[in-house]
C-alpha cells in the first residue's frame, strides 16, 4: 500500500503540474512584469524539457535501476517546485520550470514500471488501474486546483503545494523495497538519443507554438517543423544501421506493444483535446467562472475511477479486448453528444457527458496499459514505458494543437458564411433582426454571429474526434490475448 500511494503521488505531481500553472499565468504576468507571450514559455519549457528527457529515463533505469532514478526525480522535482514558487523574475521561473520538466520526466513511466515489477502478472491490471488514476486525474484536477489556489493563496502556492506531497512520495519510495531487472553493460547510443531528443523537442515546440504563430505562415514554425522532420529521418536511418540503437529493436517486434502504443497515441488526440476544448467553451461562450467550469468537468474523474475499479474485475472474466471496445463506445457516445452542443447547453448535460467520457477513458486505459507489456520481456519494460509515455504525450500535443487550429479556422469560415448577407444597406433584414436600428445593434448582432460561429466550430471539432474514434477501432482486432500463467 505504501508503494502504491508513493507511486501514485509521484505520478500526480508531474501530471497536475502539466496544467495547474495555466490558470495562474494572468496573476504571474503582473507579478513578474512579463508579456503573455513571454509567460507562454513557463508552459512550453516544462513540456519540451519533459519530452526530451523522458526517453532517457528508460535507458538510465535499465542501466542503474528504477528505484535510484525515481528517487532522484522526486527529489529534483520537489526542489525545483520550491524554486519556482520563490522565483522573482521571468528568467528564473522559466529556468526552474525547465528543471521541473527535466526532473519530472521519469516520474510517469517509471512509476508504472515500479508497480508492474511489484505485482504478479494476474494482478497487473489492478496495478495499471491504480497508476492510471494518477496519470489521467492530474490533467483534470490541475485547472480547478490551480484556480482555487491562485484565487485564495496566490500563484506561488501552485508550486509550493508540491513540496509536502513530494517529500511524502520520496519517503514512501525510499521505505518500499523492490527490484527491477538491470543491465549495467548496456551501451549508450549518444547519437541516437541526441537525434531523438531533437526530434521530440522540436516537434513539441512546433505543436505548442504553432497556433499562436499562425502555423506555416510563420518562418519560425516552418523552420522548426523541417528540422524536426530531418532529425526524425536521421534517427530512423541511424537506428537501422547501428548495432546497438538507443531504442531496442525488440520493442518494435512485439505486436501488442506496437498496437497499444499506436492506439494510445491516436486516442490521446481525442482524450486531451476534449479537455482543452470544453473549458474555453464554458468560459467564453457560456460565461462560467473558472472554478464552476472546473466543477462541471470534475465528474469526468468520477467516471474514470468507477471504470478503473470495474475494469480489472471485467478483464479477469472476459476477453481483455472487450473493455477497449466498451471504452470506444462510451467515448464515442459522449463525443457525439458534445458535437450537438449549443450555446445554451445545460450544465447537467455537460456533467453527464464528461462523466461518460471519463468512464470510457478509464475502461480504455487499463487494458491497454496491461496488454502493452503482457508479452514484453521484463528487462524491456523501463524503456517501453518511457516510449509509451512519450507517444501518449505527442498524441496529446497533436490533438490539442489540431483541435485549436481547426477551431480557429472553422470559426472564421462560419462567421463569414453567417454574415455574408448582412450589409448596412440591407434595411429589410436589419428591420427583421434589430427592429430597424443599426448603430450599436450592428455590433451586438455581429458579436452574436461570432458566438454562433464559434459554437458551430466546436461542433465540427467534436465531429472530427468522433470520426477518429471510429477509425481506430479495427486496431483492437490486432491485439493478442496472453495465455494464462502456469499454476
Amino acid at each position: 500500500m505504501l508503494l502504491i500511494i508513493s507511486t501514485m503521488l509521484a505520478t500526480l505531481l508531474f501530471t497536475i503540474d502539466t496544467t495547474v500553472a495555466n490558470v495562474a499565468l494572468p496573476h504571474m504576468q503582473g507579478s513578474l512584469q512579463a508579456t503573455q507571450e513571454q509567460l507562454g514559455w513557463v508552459l512550453t519549457g516544462y513540456i519540451v524539457a519533459s519530452a526530451v528527457v523522458t526517453p532517457l529515463a528508460g535507458f538510465l533505469a535499465t542501466r542503474i535501476g528504477v528505484r535510484p532514478i525515481i528517487m532522484v526525480s522526486i527529489a529534483g522535482f520537489t526542489l525545483s517546485s520550491a524554486l519556482c514558487g520563490a522565483a522573482t523574475s521571468l528568467q528564473q521561473i522559466v529556468a526552474f520550470r525547465i528543471l521541473q520538466g527535466i526532473c519530472g520526466a521519469a516520474l510517469v513511466p517509471l512509476s508504472q514500471v515500479t508497480l508492474l515489477a511489484a505485482f504478479p502478472r494476474e494482478q497487473q491490471a489492478k496495478a495499471t488501474a491504480l497508476w492510471g488514476i494518477g496519470v489521467m486525474i492530474g490533467p483534470i484536477v490541475g485547472p480547478p486546483l490551480g484556480g482555487y489556489l491562485t484565487e485564495y493563496f496566490g500563484w506561488r502556492s501552485v508550486f509550493y503545494i508540491n513540496v509536502p506531497v513530494g517529500a511524502f512520495a520520496l519517503l514512501g519510495t525510499w521505505l518500499s523495497p523492490y527490484e527491477t531487472p538491470r543491465d549495467p553493460s548496456r551501451r549508450f547510443d549518444a547519437l541516437g538519443y541526441g537525434l531523438l531528443a531533437l526530434s521530440l523537442g522540436l516537434s513539441q515546440l512546433c505543436l505548442d507554438r504553432g497556433n499562436d504563430q499562425g502555423w506555416f505562415d510563420s518562418p519560425e514554425i516552418v523552420g522548426t517543423a523541417f528540422a524536426a522532420a530531418l532529425c526524425t529521418y536521421m534517427f530512423v536511418v541511424h537506428s537501422r544501421s547501428t548495432s546497438d540503437p538507443f531504442l531496442p529493436p525488440a520493442l518494435f517486434r512485439d505486436r501488442n506493444f506496437v498496437v497499444c502504443t499506436l492506439l494510445m497515441a491516436l486516442l490521446g488526440i481525442v482524450l486531451y483535446a476534449t479537455i482543452a476544448l470544453l473549458t474555453p467553451f464554458m468560459q467564453q461562450l457560456q460565461g462560467y467562472p473558472v472554478l464552476q467550469a472546473g466543477l462541471l468537468v470534475a465528474p469526468r474523474g468520477l467516471g474514470m475511477m468507477l471504470a478503473m475499479g470495474l475494469c480489472p474485475w471485467l478483464m479477469r472474466r472476459t476477453d481483455p479486448r472487450l473493455p477497449v471496445l466498451l471504452a470506444a463506445l462510451a467515448m464515442g457516445c459522449a463525443v457525439y453528444s458534445m458535437s450537438g452542443y449549443t450555446a445554451d447547453v445545460s450544465g447537467a448535460r455537460i456533467a453527464f457527458d464528461t462523466s461518460l467520457q471519463g468512464f470510457g477513458l478509464g475502461m480504455f486505459f487499463v487494458p491497454l496499459g496491461s496488454l502493452a507489456y503482457a508479452t514484453l520481456a521484463p528487462e524491456l519494460r523501463a524503456e517501453a514505458s518511457s516510449l509509451f509515455s512519450v507517444l501518449r504525450n505527442v498524441g496529446a500535443s497533436i490533438g490539442i494543437s489540431a483541435a485549436f487550429a481547426m477551431l480557429s479556422a472553422s470559426a472564421r469560415t462560419n462567421h463569414a458564411y453567417l454574415t455574408e448577407g448582412l450589409t448596412a444597406f440591407d434595411t429589410a433584414r436589419w428591420a427583421e433582426l434589430a427592429r430597424g436600428a443599426v448603430g450599436a445593434d450592428y455590433a451586438r448582432i455581429d458579436a452574436e454571429m461570432a458566438r454562433q460561429a464559434a459554437v458551430i466550430a466546436y461542433s465540427n471539432d467534436y465531429s472530427a474526434m468522433l470520426a477518429l474514434i471510429v477509425l481506430t477501432l479495427p486496431l483492437v482486432a490486432l491485439l493478442r490475448v496472453p495465455r494464462p500463467a502456469p499454476q
